[in-house]
């Protein structure tokens, strides 16, 4: 039962934190040019960020779930920590975003209030990378974990 936990966890992991890197290091590029314009990729990023969010949302509730499982195998404070961290960013990436909505004019594709807009989407990138970074150290701790329970 642990390794198709730890399956599913990596599972949850890959598709979160893959689709956040591809789609911010592919599509949205990508988009932009072919649209021809960041303020219409941005229409479809505000769309699409909705089910990266619920995937972030499915992971985390996985891998809580994971970790307790595991509280006898080693797992740490820092790993509950960084966990907790990952919970927050999300949680102010969902405010963000509803903020960030709010400012745009989806009828005619436009950003009602350019500056409050640039200060939401700074917001929502620093965070979204600090989440990446996060996760990279809770996936980290967690294959580290799992090695030394294996050697023993």
């Amino acid at each position: 039962m642990r390794s198709i936990r730890q399956f599913i966890v990596l599972l949850t992991m890959m598709f979160w934190q893959g689709g956040f890197m591809f789609y911010g290091g592919v599509v949205v590029p990508v988009g932009g040019r072919i649209l021809g314009s960041e303020t219409q990729q941005g229409f479809i990023t505000q769309s699409v960020t909705n089910y990266l969010n619920l995937a972030g949302a499915v992971c985390l509730i996985v891998w809580a779930e994971q970790l307790w499982h595991e509280r006898r195998h080693g797992v740490t404070k820092l790993e509950w920590s960084i966990w907790c961290c990952n919970i927050a960013a999300l949680g102010v990436l969902v405010v963000d975003h509803w903020c960030m909505g709010r400012v745009l004019e989806s009828s005619s594709a436009s950003v009602i209030d350019p500056e409050r807009f640039g200060l939401y989407h700074k917001l929502y990138i620093g965070t979204s990378s600090l989440q990446w970074l996060a996760s990279l150290l809770m996936l980290f701790l967690a294959i580290r974990r799992w090695n030394r329970s294996i050697a023993i």
